[in-house]
């Protein structure tokens, strides 16, 4: 009977996600009534190439073969035209050598050149490894000897960074503002016919970099899902729609705008791409081509609303209906501005490049909890444990681990994260309130032990940002003879704007525990950041353990 009835569950499962999925889609505008003859190309395709962004684009150019896929700084590319590209470009790859399971590294800022990449690995059942555009020359070396891809499509700009790569890589050049030296992609796009390719047989993988913030970059494999369940749970939580327009201001290297560019796919949707973010050329874009969606790292928010008032203003807004953050935390008080002066666009998702998503936070959401992770979307687990592997009460602090059908596949280079019950470990402590909404109390492995007390250098962060000298803030704990441990801040504060180490001191000690009270704060011009906005902590270890001590 117990097997009898594990079987009648899953089928109600299947049956009821079934139901949750096409409703969903539906109303995205992704499924719905076409002509016979191009819902036959679309479901033989989807049979073929299964849930892939090759079948993405073969997909939209079927349905949308003359509307606009993408906008870039060389122009505008057709989804037809971006698909027949993509052909030619995987023909040239295969003629290389380049097959299923090879790795392709893809070194690129926004711009179709990542794209078609991408789209070429994919047909060909390839392997896309993204690489980090801030990468120092040995992370590159380092990067590309442990992962050891055939090919690597790079901006010129990087040349410089390629000494001690090695030479029986194949290099290809995707953009330039020369002539190129060597070969370039749009001379292998030239170069073959655009025939269609027959579906590879594995399933396309992705390989995102960790943001390498405390350490060395891990490359963290991940498959082309299975069905549409993983998409469907993500649009049910925030409202993107077909033929829309998105301006892409998150590097597309990274989960997040890799995501926006994978959800297009399905959506027929626009990208609009720029290769550098600039905060007031980002609010020109979302005007200029009435976009409704914006897709961004938290840093990026900041960075536009530091702009003069009347530059804010001077701007038109009212097209957007989602400006999508993730990638870094999200201060309560920044999307609260956000949504003052934009209107309730905000949605906040949190998740890591292992476990993929976790929670999502709606613009109501952070209206009624102000730097909530928000809640997870259907198919996904979220339970926070103790050190000993205890399920924790509503309300205490735990460890979080996150399952669902996204989660990666382990470390290229071999290891997993940590798992309990299936669910892997995001490595952020957090609680969850009564209402079920997710808050990241910080990194599992930032908790210090100062005097005995256990502080979590976050609480301190968001206290300290809620400033009004504060620009940006970053807390680390460091040893301390007397203590063990004890906080340093690292702080920017606003042009113009005079404050002590002592005011900020007594600002902690008027708020929260006196023993949370950073024994130094040190004021800087800007913070590390990488180029998704993380703050880079090493660096600020680095500079901590250069000073002299207290």
């Amino acid at each position: 009977m117990g097997t009898l009835g594990s079987i009648v569950a899953n089928v109600r499962k299947s049956v009821s996600d079934a139901v949750f999925e096409a409703k969903v889609l539906r109303e995205a505008g992704i499924l719905g009534i076409s002509r016979p003859d191009r819902a036959a190309k679309v479901a033989t395709t989807f049979l073929r190439w299964g849930a892939s962004p090759a079948t993405g684009v073969a997909t939209a150019a079927h349905k949308y073969p003359h509307e606009t896929m993408l906008i870039d700084e060389r122009g505008s590319l057709s989804f037809e035209r971006v698909h027949r590209r993509t052909n030619a470009l995987a023909h040239s790859l295969a003629a290389m050598g380049v097959g299923p399971g090879d790795g392709v590294g893809i070194m690129c800022r926004n711009h179709r050149g990542f794209i078609e990449s991408t789209l070429a690995a994919a047909k060909l059942g390839a392997s896309a490894l993204y690489l980090n555009t801030m990468f120092s020359g040995p992370q590159l070396v380092d990067v590309m000897r442990r992962e050891g891809p055939k090919a690597l499509v790079y901006d010129e700009e990087f040349a410089g960074l390629l000494d001690g790569v090695d030479e029986g890589i194949e290099r290809i050049v995707a953009w330039t503002d020369r002539e190129p030296e060597g070969q370039s992609l749009e001379a292998l796009i030239a170069a073959s016919g655009d025939s269609n390719l027959k579906p590879p047989p594995d399933k396309a993988r992705f390989v995102v970099l960790t943001s390498g913030t405390t350490g060395t970059p891990k490359g963290a494999q991940r498959s082309s899902p299975d069905g549409l369940l993983a998409m469907a749970a993500l649009i049910d939580k925030i409202p993107y729609r077909s033929r829309e327009t998105m301006v892409i201001a998150a590097p597309l290297f990274h989960s997040w705008g890799f995501f926006h560019f994978v959800i297009s796919l399905p959506t027929a949707s626009t990208m609009v791409l720029r290769r550098r973010f600039d905060p007031e050329a980002t609010l020109r874009a979302v005007e200029d081509h009435r976009a409704q969606v914006l897709a961004v790292v938290p840093v990026m928010l900041q960075r536009i609303l530091r702009l003069p008032p009347e530059t804010l203003d001077a701007h038109d807004l009212s097209s957007l209906r989602i400006t999508s953050a993730s990638g870094s935390t999200l201060p309560g008080e920044l999307a609260i501005e956000w949504m003052d002066r934009f209107g309730d666009t905000i949605y906040n998702l949190y998740g890591s490049t292992e476990v993929a998503y976790a929670t999502v936070a709606t613009p109501e959401d952070l209206r009624a909890a102000p730097g909530t992770a928000g809640k997870p979307p259907r198919g996904t687990v979220v339970r926070l444990y103790d050190e000993a592997g205890r399920e924790v009460p509503t309300g205490e602090v735990g460890r979080i681990f996150v399952g669902n059908e996204m989660s990666f596949e382990g470390y290229t280079g071999g290891g997993n994260k940590e798992a309990i019950e299936g669910l892997l470990c995001s490595g952020d402590v957090g609680h969850i309130d009564p209402e079920g909404r997710l808050f990241i109390d910080g990194r599992d492995d930032e908790m210090i032990v100062s005097g005995g007390e256990n502080v979590f250098p976050r609480e301190v962060e968001d206290l300290l940002a809620d400033h009004e000298a504060v620009v940006e803030v970053a807390v680390i704990g460091v040893e301390d003879e007397e203590f063990g441990q004890r906080l340093k801040a690292f702080v920017v504060v606003s042009e113009g704007v005079e404050v002590s180490e002592g005011d900020l001191q007594a600002h902690v000690k008027a708020n929260l525990a006196s023993y949370k009270a950073p024994r130094e704060v040190e004021f800087l011009d800007e913070l590390p950041r990488n180029a998704t906005g993380k703050v880079l902590k090493r660096e600020l270890w680095e500079r901590a353990d250069k000073s002299p001590s207290r």
